[in-house]
């Protein structure tokens, strides 16, 4: 039987690792939720309804002359009908956030990238650069085997270029035994950035099985 796993995100303050009795582990039902990068507002909070585009758009970060890292990070839980914060998630030295769990064994390591279209094919979004994978502004950092250090610059997320994903087992190749890896993600978006546009990345895991 082919090694599967589950995604996981941290909808809790406290910064422990899956599992862990009282903290608020959110299964990822990848066919239907997503995530939300924004600077937060009344109606874009914890808790609250699954914010409309227009809501988004008032909630977005204000592009200035210096760069600036986005703030909040959700979870849209289409089963639930709300979006729930990632606290720890962005410019923060915390280890346990997005968590990938595998049931067995890989024949590779698993990798996470980052696309514009699920055929995982191009990166010309303006967030993943405009096919420049130097000039992304998707940023991550393994936290498998510990945390990442205050304000950590981690790797441009943009297709499958070297340096451009994560090896989630920190570089240690692929797992012999069933096991829980994890990461942490932040956007950063350029100073005085003059284009404007909707965009949803694709977030995806790849690994080989024996």
């Amino acid at each position: 039987m082919s090694t599967e796993f589950t995604i996981y995100t941290n909808c809790d303050t406290q910064d422990e690792e899956l599992n862990t009795s009282g903290v608020d582990w959110v299964e990822v039902d990848t066919d239907n939720d997503y995530l939300i990068f924004s600077e937060g507002s009344v109606t874009v909070a914890d808790g609250e309804a699954i914010p409309s585009a227009q809501s988004l758009n008032q909630a977005g970060i204000v592009i200035s002359d210096s760069e600036q890292t986005v703030s909040k990070y959700f979870l849209a839980d289409i089963s639930q009908a709300v979006i729930k914060e990632i606290h720890n998630a962005g410019d923060q030295n915390k280890r346990y956030v997005f968590a990938f769990s595998f049931d067995g064994a890989t024949a590779s390591e698993p990798v996470l990238e980052v696309w514009d279209n699920s055929s995982l094919n191009t990166y010309a979004d303006y967030s993943l650069g405009a096919s420049d994978a130097t000039s992304s502004w998707v940023r991550g950092v393994v936290t498998t085997l510990g945390l990442p250090g205050a304000s950590w610059i981690g790797s441009k997320l943009a297709g499958s270029t070297d340096g451009h994903y994560l090896e989630l087992n920190n570089g240690s190749g692929a797992l012999t035994v069933a096991d829980v890896l994890y990461c942490n993600l932040k956007v950063v978006v350029p100073a005085s950035f003059a284009n404007a546009g909707a965009e949803a990345p694709v977030f995806c895991v790849k690994y080989a099985t024996n």
